[in-house]
């Protein structure tokens, strides 16, 4: 129902006292048996009317929350849609670093509280439903949405996307997007993505379900085809493994406009169209009148829309919300700390006559810094389509750089436009910082003139002729790489002592940045996926493509198999203190099927400065009677260690997380038989401590 009204808050949904999951289902029933089939239908689409909304989301999208679902008569709310994977897009608000960034940080516990802050924020923009949660694997880094998703492992997606709906969901409904399988973007509105089953269950499922266990409200349907349906319309996906298999009790929302084909889409699993009323209206009634989709699907429908509105309008935590939530010192400050921790530091060598490394750069030898780049002096905060944040300022790196320099440091600033002005600039300085990378007109949501997948890996020829030029001129040149993914460096890559990944680092970026160059704080991020030498290291991609098969292997997955050494493996990360791993203990040789394996191993920081680790756990698969990956992520924990501390960092490794997909059994098989457990600081095979053990029937 549209009004010019004030929207609903809670309308009569919300309780003095919490409600069990019980009571919930009694006042989400009694509200549907007092709807007629068009009240159950408009709780099922977009509230704004058709003309008014194409024009809101050509000229204004993302101005206010979409709404979905009120109902007047019977006081319930709309949902109250906003996106949102690195901060809320309404107003001036909290730009956090873009979601890659976030997962280099391998921080469930700063996500959740990053999780929070965009909760509150949401709701004091009045939205109760955030599309926060993007989990789609990385499968190749042209991906040109990379930047929204945590990187490429399923395991490490799903403890990264549970742990920002932990955080979100104290406030507002987490969205979990897009099921599944969307990892193109120029051909994402109809490409076909297939693959079998078990690829399927194995790599592009385990991290939705992973959030839907957490508790996610809602799941959002992908544009594309997976095996031949529209996402949005796949039964098997929606209904049978989504709802039936994984139990899940929540609804599942639309992509936007393009995102429902039929009102059909309704038996196949979705509960609602966004933002506006194409199918879900008249022609969904229709439908229902001639028995296509029967109304005992609508009514289910419309009970998890209502569970929903019901559960949530018993949570958050008012006396944080207001005009006052948005920007917050707190929120700041939490943006500055997850740039911080988002940045990889991917070499540090000593330059030629140079006693230690480059960085951090040293107050009493660096009395000249030439910073070069046109995106040293320019924000650049990542995509400008659906997940584009207003902050109300963004630190650029030079002036971060400038602020945090020390007394009687001086820095010089070169586009870099003249390749020739840089190297003098670089010349007559002690330390030259190079800021290159991409930015949204290079790769993000595909705007036709803009965005969209990357056509190259690499830097474009000007920057890399830049950044040779500099290093040659300057022998501690940094380099400073921006970008939503990896980034291919081998023109240029032996030629610098020092690279740090910064990819898009949100409003405090450049703060963040200076804290790293000058030593205030030390790198603590791991790769979130690889970064290779060649495109030859990767699975086939085909921005244009029509249809693409998906294959069980990608990313560090792939290198293993092929024996391929990358430029930078997954899960690597270097910082200004080092760490030795020693004594890995197994509670025993062998773990039933249906029991959980404890290691332990002893972490030291042998180095001179307090810093934090990442420590990862890998399991290979010894004895397997199929395909399996040589090695695959199955833990993480960060610790944090001050110089010469030790501890002992404990994981569980329950043993149905070893098991395949069988497509023949239709089921999860553990297999019997000989694993091996590694465990150290990145995914490299000469970083790791092993140790066997067999799983009993």
């Amino acid at each position: 129902m549209t009004t010019s009204r004030a929207p609903l808050d809670r309308g009569l949904l919300e309780q003095v006292a919490p409600l069990t999951t019980e009571q919930i289902e009694q006042q989400a029933r009694r509200l549907l048996a007092q709807m007629d089939l068009k009240e159950k239908l408009q709780q099922m689409s977009g509230d704004t009317p058709l003309l008014r909304g194409a024009i809101e989301l050509l000229f204004a999208y993302n101005r206010r929350p979409l709404p979905a679902g009120e109902n007047r008569r019977l006081a319930i709310p709309a949902i109250r849609f906003s996106d949102g994977p690195r901060g809320v897009v309404m107003g001036h608000s909290t730009c956090f670093p873009a979601a890659i960034g976030r997962g280099a940080s391998w921080d469930t516990e700063l996500e959740e509280r990053i999780g929070d802050a965009m909760g509150v924020e949401a709701r004091s923009r009045g939205a109760n439903l955030l599309g926060a949660v993007c989990v789609n694997v990385l499968r190749h880094p042209a991906w040109g949405r990379a930047q929204e998703t945590y990187g490429e492992d399923p395991y490490h997606l799903g403890e990264m996307g549970a742990a920002l709906v932990r955080g979100a969901q104290r406030h507002v409904m987490a969205c979990v997007k897009h099921i599944a399988a969307n990892s193109m973007e120029n051909a994402r509105f109809r490409v076909d993505v297939r693959m079998n089953e078990r690829t399927l269950r194995e790599v592009y499922l385990p991290h939705f379900k992973r959030c839907v266990d957490e508790g996610a409200a809602c799941v959002m349907s992908a544009y594309n085809r997976l095996n031949g349906h529209y996402c949005s319309e796949n039964h098997h996906l929606l209904r049978h493994i989504l709802k039936e298999e994984w139990g899940f009790r929540g609804f599942v929302v639309s992509d936007f406009v393009f995102g429902v084909h039929s009102a059909r889409a309704v038996n196949a699993g979705l509960d609602v169209e966004m933002p506006l009323t194409i199918h879900f209206g008249r022609r969904l009634r229709k439908l229902v009148q001639r028995g296509v989709v029967p109304l005992n699907l609508i009514d289910e429908a419309v009970l998890r829309i209502l569970r929903q509105k019901i559960r949530f309008a018993q949570v958050g935590e008012p006396g944080r919300y207001g005009p006052q939530a948005a920007v917050s010192p707190g929120h700041r400050a939490l943006a500055r700390e997850a740039a911080q921790k988002s940045m990889v530091l991917l070499k540090n060598e000593r330059a030629p006559d140079s006693p230690r490394p480059t960085l951090p750069i040293d107050p009493a030898q660096a009395r000249r810094i030439a910073v070069i780049g046109r995106l040293a002096n320019r924000p650049n905060i990542g995509d400008k389509g659906s997940s584009m944040v207003r902050p109300p300022y963004v630190v650029t790196p030079l002036e971060g750089i400038r602020a945090a320099a020390p007394p009687g440091c001086e820095v010089r600033y070169s586009s870099g436009r003249f390749i020739g002005r840089a190297a003098d600039a670089a010349r007559t300085a002690d330390v030259a910082v190079v800021v290159a990378g991409y930015t949204h007109k290079d790769e993000g949501e595909y705007m036709f003139l803009k965005g969209g997948d990357r056509d190259a890996l690499t830097l474009n020829p000007h920057d890399e002729t830049l950044i040779l030029r500099v290093a040659a001129a300057c022998p501690n040149t940094v380099v400073v790489l921006m970008g939503g993914s990896a980034i291919v460096t081998e023109a240029w890559r032996n030629r610098v002592p020092a690279i740090l990944m910064a990819w898009y680092p949100g409003m405090e970026g450049g703060n963040a940045l200076a804290d790293i160059l000058f030593g205030k704080a030390n790198p603590c991020a791991r790769l979130p996926c690889v970064f290779p030498r060649s495109e030859s290291q990767l699975p086939f991609f085909d921005k244009r493509a029509g249809a693409i098969e998906y294959g069980y292997l990608h990313g560090y997955r792939l290198t293993d198999s092929e024996r391929s050494v990358p430029a930078f493996a997954f899960g690597f990360g270097l910082g200004y203190t080092t760490f030795a791993y020693r004594d890995l203990e197994l509670g025993g040789d062998e773990v039933g099927a249906d029991g959980t394996l404890r290691v332990s191993v002893e972490v030291t920081n042998t180095g001179d400065v307090a810093g934090e680790e990442v420590a990862q756990l890998y399991v290979g698969y010894d004895s397997s009677a199929v395909e399996r990956p040589l090695k695959e992520l199955k833990g993480f924990t960060k610790v944090h260690l001050d110089p010469g501390e030790t501890r002992r960092v404990d994981f569980a490794l329950p043993a149905r997380d070893l098991a395949y997909y069988d497509e023949q059994q239709a089921g999860w098989i553990v297999e019997q038989g000989a694993y091996t457990v590694y465990v150290g600081p990145s995914s490299r095979t000469e970083d790791l401590l092993s140790a066997r053990f067999r799983i009993r029937g």
